[in-house]
């Protein structure tokens, strides 16, 4: 079950790095440091690994029998879906200026359910880590509990840092300086 859980929260991290890759392409967009033919390149490239990534982690859910983590995940599956079957999935070039506040909203309304599923796996995987006491010692459960949310408090404010600088207008990059 560990593995379950395990297998789970790295699929989860990887979705919502993908999302916020393809929000960070969309906001260079809006402030003019990429072009739109670079822009929708670099999301298109990542939108169906997305798509594949959340259609495992809806079966893994649902092979595993955690039901309420299947339920949850399986609308976004659908919704995805759709997008493919509808041939919207992909963005395009030449209407990408058009449909720029409505692809933010997409891929924030994902985030947020991709946090909320993050959160959720986090809080049954310790529950069940709890239990199962041949792999962590009791007295070494609360260390492993810390280190996930420390994990997690760093992703979200990597999250909230990256989102500040785009709105700000600045350009992040490693290694040079200004």
């Amino acid at each position: 079950m560990v593995f379950v859980w395990l297998t789970a929260f790295f699929l989860v991290v990887a979705l919502i790095v993908l999302v916020i890759y393809q929000l960070m392409c969309l906001a260079d967009l809006e402030f003019d440091y990429i072009n739109p033919f670079d822009s929708s390149s670099r999301i298109n490239k990542v939108v169906i690994p997305e798509f594949v990534l959340q259609a495992a982690l809806s079966v893994l859910f649902l092979l595993s029998g955690h039901w309420a983590m299947f339920l949850l995940s399986a609308p976004m599956v659908y919704y995805n879906y759709t997008l493919y079957q509808r041939r919207q999935h992909l963005v395009d070039v030449t209407e990408i200026f058009n449909h720029l506040g409505r692809e933010k909203k997409r891929r924030l309304f994902k985030i947020v359910g991709l946090i909320i599923l993050l959160f959720l796996s986090l809080f049954w995987s310790s529950g069940e880590a709890r239990q199962v006491k041949n792999i962590v010692p009791q007295k070494y459960c609360w260390l492993v509990e810390l280190f996930f949310l420390r994990f997690i408090v760093k992703l979200l404010l990597l999250s909230h840092v990256t989102c500040k600088l785009g709105a700000t207008g600045h350009q992040f990059s490693w290694g040079q300086r200004d």
